[in-house]
């Protein structure tokens, strides 16, 4: 029962993901959605598997709040008042279980379920034939077998967050057998098995009512989801859902903004290129989850971190530090070495506009546009003496380290011209190569450095993908990927109790 908080939790949790040989077709909504949530079959049953055993967990020892009582009337006998109290469920087995998403909801089934109680007996009865009253009592216990538990499960988008409701569940016992112990209980078997039909109602009863609070638990927990996810001080995730959950026989999709903002807003951004392409198929169909990535996700965070101010730093140590002192420009730029003999430089670079990130089905090209100033540094004094304006174009690989989506980008080209100069005219094929060297050595390594830890894939702590395949789509990245599990005590912190 509690697997149905786990299942759902998990898939908020899971939110660049989406399916292995699965389509990856997003929602046409008046919100875009640049990131697609699919899980597929796989995945629904690793998640079922794995977190069964922690969702039952959840909801025992459960004692059925009732008190079971019967009276009667015996010939030659008189009045028998038999009760049964402390009902108490204290194990419970699944045998055999599914979910199977639909066109009306998410069916989750139990079937085969065993189910072990304890409980209180009491016997009690008078006579007019003896004048006081004779009573034992001792403890039962009680084997509930062949026990289905099912529910279907309906959600929507409101507002960007998911409203989860129940739409039918139920429990059914087949049958139960009781074994007493204490007292003269072989005396009181029969009557006591009388209570059969009744405690199998009671249990029924029981947990469907836990399946109900569970549910509006789990509703509230998702409307308390946050709808951005921070990555670090300035940037956060837009996951934001648009539009409802889409289900098939054998995936649920959901659709989220899944764009990068600034933090502690969330817009719904309206101008990156966005372009509806066909399906994207993951070679291995086994696979538990495919993460879909469009390049507007990709240039939502070059621009966030281009308005952050970011992109701009001084450079005033190169491998090569003869570059940064006049005398090395000397048969590069003669009026510079004549007008500053000798002194120190910086390069002063920042990027003129956000970098412009485009996705083949071969590979991610990047162009960005950057102003390189040369400072001069004399008496201590920094003094700007000319600005040449680069078009640096280069190819990148992406790669998955842990749960983090890393990289790397490589020069292919480099446009130059004069901005303007304090110096005269300069002779840009002279500075080409020694550009293209301060790019290679110090732009690129910059760049690497920062891609190569990568941003993280929101999923949950203890999940960890495993055997991930990156392919290449116009405008996506796909990662298919299965999943592994190691303990972690925040998935314990993390579940909602059945109490």
């Amino acid at each position: 029962m509690a697997l149905l908080t786990f299942l759902f939790f998990l898939i908020s949790s899971l939110f660049l993901s989406s399916q292995a040989n699965l389509h990856l077709q997003p929602s046409r909504t008046q919100d875009e959605s640049f990131t697609s949530i699919l899980v597929s079959q796989q995945g629904l049953d690793f998640i079922k598997d794995l977190l069964i055993n922690k969702a039952i967990s959840s909801i025992i020892p459960l004692q059925l709040p009732a008190t079971i009582e019967k009276s009667a009337r015996i010939p030659f006998l008189g009045n028998v008042h038999t009760v049964i109290s402390n009902v108490t469920i204290y194990k419970i087995d699944v045998l055999s279980s599914y979910v199977k998403p639909g066109d009306t909801g998410i069916a989750i089934v139990a079937s085969g379920a065993t189910c072990n109680l304890t409980m209180n007996w009491h016997y009690s009865y008078s006579s007019w034939l003896v004048p006081i009253e004779i009573s034992d009592e001792g403890r039962a216990f009680v084997q509930v077998e062949g026990m289905e538990v099912g529910l279907t499960l309906g959600s929507e988008n409101h507002e960007g967050t998911l409203n989860l409701s129940l739409m039918d569940s139920g429990c059914y016992v087949k049958e139960i057998a009781i074994k007493l112990d204490g007292g003269a209980s072989w005396l009181y078997q029969g009557m006591i098995n009388a209570f059969e039909e009744q405690i199998g109602s009671a249990v029924e009863i029981a947990i469907t009512n836990k399946l109900k609070d569970g549910i509006l638990k789990l509703d509230s927990f998702l409307q308390s989801l946050p709808k951005e996810i921070p990555v670090d001080d300035n940037a956060s995730l837009n996951v934001s859902f648009v539009e409802n959950p889409l289900l098939s026989s054998s995936s649920i999709e959901f659709d989220i903004n899944g764009l990068f903002t600034e933090r502690k807003k969330v817009p719904v951004p309206k101008h990156y290129r966005y372009t509806w392409q066909p399906s994207v198929f993951c070679s291995d169909q086994s696979r538990m989850l495919g993460i879909s990535l469009d390049e507007a996700v990709f240039n939502s965070a070059s621009a966030l971190h281009y308005d952050a101010e970011f992109m701009e730093w001084t450079v005033d140590k190169v491998p090569d530090q003869a570059l940064l002192n006049t005398a090395g420009w000397r048969f590069i730029i003669p009026q510079l070495y004549k007008k500053y003999p000798n002194d120190d430089m910086n390069l002063n670079i920042s990027l003129s506009s956000p970098p412009i990130i485009r996705i083949s089905k071969y590979n991610i090209g990047a162009t960005v546009y950057a102003d390189v100033i040369i400072d001069v540094v004399e008496a201590g004094q920094v003094i700007p003496v000319a600005c040449i304006s680069l078009k640096i174009c280069g190819s990148g690989s992406v790669k998955i380290v842990g749960n983090n989506l890393g990289g790397s980008v490589k020069l292919d080209d480099l446009v130059m011209s004069l901005k303007w100069s304090q110096i005269g005219d300069l002779r840009m094929y002279l500075i080409q190569p020694v550009m293209w060297t301060l790019v290679q050595t110090v732009v690129i390594p910059y760049a690497n450095s920062y891609l190569g830890k990568g941003f993280p894939l929101p999923i949950i702590h203890g999940f960890t993908l495993q055997n991930a395949e990156i392919i290449f789509s116009s405008s996506k990245v796909t990662v298919c990927s299965d999943v592994s599990y190691s303990e972690s005590d925040n998935l314990n912190q993390l579940r909602i109790h059945f109490e």
